[in-house]
């Protein structure tokens, strides 16, 4: 194989015993007698002996592709690397295992952002930024020897952080990816954990300002996922620590309670007396875009190889990441642009009523949360976006149209068929995805079901995976696929942006907006991704009042009015980018911002 290419075996696919090992009988040199796809064996570091093996030095390279193509399971991907990457990787996992080019920059006194898809690596380069592993630069078979990571980075920004790493002068916090596996790790409540962390002295302050003192003495296993975040949020920034590392701070916050975690954040950065470095991986970006001060991109072939590029300007790089093409290292990472119009370019007639509901009322009990329902209607063939602050009643809406609740005042009358994707995915069934799907519609596997459904949300490499084994974003992949295959007069959708990275949301979004195109189906989606909501919806409705006490949904309005009415309450505003069109954060104060509060458009001006 040439240097510039790896072959990649996924262990968790390779099932020889299912296959009989065609790639092995198929193999054009395995069929000259030469040992280029072999069993693992006994030595094997990783995996089962009966699992393959590809030699890379026999292997023909992806100009040959007969062993992926063999393979039924899609457990092989030979590759051929950019021709830029001049060095080797800076980490290998081991034979025919995930190798990750690069590393990013922390800087003191500044925020670090990085964007890329999942499975590319992030995590692997922040293990090694934090000094919990020492990258084998490429070398598996051997330990890492940091004074060889020390040449390699000789002369780079990365220098001097690397050194004083090596000498054990750098502390290091972390917010996990995944809040939602905390409660598996800590038996207590939330004041017990946090007191654990508080080596600022700063705790207090971070409670309120996260508005997490009413679960401080609940059983963390008790608490929402939103909640789970912010308490995960303020773990990390209340130690004392000179690298902060903060992975996906968004998922189930809502833009409100964004903006403050970057408040956050910023502020520990800010502080010249600390010269604290901030690594921050995010999918939201306008909050990226507010947040950092310089940027990497991730790209590669999530679980097989990654890339992180030198730092760029954060609006270069995100801008460079939705053309997908990146001028510096001039590698094209995505065959298309990902564009922002500034209205939903549907033009399908809405004049049509789909549901007429009058004024409702809900509440859980005297002193509990109440919601009240201002009466509306939804067109047939739109996509109604739902947005405000969690804790305000929108899943409550949802679930009192889905019948799962009644209401206490007013009557739903309306007799719809209705797919709910629920907020929370708690999946317990003991079945393959492809069981699961196929369970659901007639059209399974169609060549129309592949092309609309299966092939944008990426499913294809899940199908014959459990249910119970899937991660938090194949989950929500699979969700949003159970709930477009069913046939309903009503598609609603909550929170369908949760762990997905900025790739997979696009993709989300084509899948639903398509589908409501091309079935005239009504669609509801309520989620806090401004940049999801833009893409989506025709009209907006808009929850205000006050979280967890009491409630208000007014009526479907159109997108500019209703984004008007909820920034204002919040009082951000966007601008577009005056190259892609993508919504933008101003910086609050900063005279556009100011302008813009002035003449009452907080969703984007002119």
């Amino acid at each position: 194989m040439a240097d510039d290419s790896i072959a990649v075996v996924d262990l968790d696919r390779c099932q020889p015993d299912r296959c009989n090992y065609e790639c092995m009988k198929d193999c054009p040199p395995n069929r000259t007698g030469k040992e280029c796809i072999t069993e693992r064996g006994e030595d094997a570091e990783e995996g089962d002996p009966d699992q393959i093996h590809i030699s890379e030095e026999i292997c023909l390279g992806e100009s040959c592709g007969i062993c992926v193509n063999s393979c039924p399971f899609d457990a092989i991907e030979i590759i051929n690397l950019p021709s830029e990457l001049d060095d080797d990787p800076v980490h290998r996992y081991g034979d025919n295992a995930f190798s990750l080019y690069g590393l990013p920059t922390p800087q003191p006194g500044s925020v670090t952002g990085i964007l890329g898809p999942n499975g590319i690596g992030k995590s692997t380069a922040v293990h090694a930024l934090a000094g919990e592993m020492v990258p084998n630069l490429g070398d598996h078979a051997a330990d890492g020897d940091w004074e060889r990571v020390l040449d390699r980075f000789r002369g780079t920004g990365l220098q001097n952080y690397l050194e004083s790493l090596k000498d054990g002068d750098v502390t290091v916090a972390r917010k996990p990816q995944y809040v939602d596996q905390i409660p598996n790790q800590f038996d207590g409540n939330t004041r017990e954990l946090l007191e654990r962390t508080d080596e600022r002295g700063a705790l207090d302050d971070l409670v309120d300002r996260l508005n997490i003192r009413p679960v401080m003495d609940q059983d963390i296993d008790s608490i929402s996922g939103g909640e789970l975040q912010r308490v995960a949020i303020a773990a990390c920034l209340a130690r004392d620590a000179d690298f902060y590392f903060l992975d996906e701070i968004t998922p189930y916050l809502d833009i409100g309670q964004r903006m403050i975690v970057a408040r956050l954040i910023r502020e520990l950065a800010d502080d010249d007396a600390a010269d604290r470095s901030m690594l921050v991986v995010e999918h939201d970006l306008a909050i990226l875009d507010l947040l950092a001060d310089t940027l990497h991109v991730a790209y590669g072939e999530p679980g097989a190889y990654g890339v992180i590029t030198d730092p760029k300007s954060v609006r270069k790089g995100i801008n460079e990441y939705l053309k997908g093409y990146l001028d510096n290292e001039n590698m094209r990472i995505r065959p298309s642009a990902i564009t922002f119009e500034e209205h939903a370019p549907r033009v399908a007639s809405r004049s049509e009523t789909l549901i007429e509901y009058p004024d409702l009322r809900k509440s859980y009990g005297d002193g509990e949360f109440e919601l009240h329902v201002e009466g509306g209607e939804i067109n047939r063939s739109e996509v109604l976006g739902v947005v405000g602050p969690n804790g305000i009643g929108k899943s409550t809406l949802a679930e009192l149209f889905t019948g799962d609740l009644e209401p206490d005042e007013g009557e739903l009358d309306f007799a719809l068929d209705i797919s709910y994707k629920p907020q929370y995915i708690d999946i317990d069934r003991h079945m393959r995805v492809d069981a699961f799907l196929s369970s659901i519609t007639d059209e399974f596997g169609s060549s129309y079901w592949n092309t609309e459904i299966a092939q944008p949300l990426q499913l294809e490499r899940v199908m014959e995976q459990n249910l119970a084994d899937l991660s938090g974003g194949e989950r929500q992949r699979v969700a949003i696929a159970a709930c477009l295959s069913d046939d309903a007069d009503l598609y609603l959708l909550d929170e369908p942006s949760a762990h997905l990275d900025v790739e997979q949301r696009v993709r989300a979004t084509t899948a639903i907006r398509r589908y409501a195109e091309n079935h005239d189906a009504t669609v509801m989606v309520i989620d806090h991704d401004i940049y999801m909501i833009d893409l989506l919806a025709d009209r907006l409705m808009v929850f205000d009042g006050e979280p967890a006490e009491r409630g208000r949904a007014a009526p479907p309005q159109d997108m500019r009015d209703g984004m008007n009415e909820f920034l204002a309450d919040l009082e951000i505003t966007f601008r577009r980018d005056e190259r892609t069109g993508r919504p933008r954060i101003n910086k609050p104060g900063s005279q556009l911002d100011s302008q813009q509060k002035r003449d009452g458009e907080y969703y984007y001006s002119g």
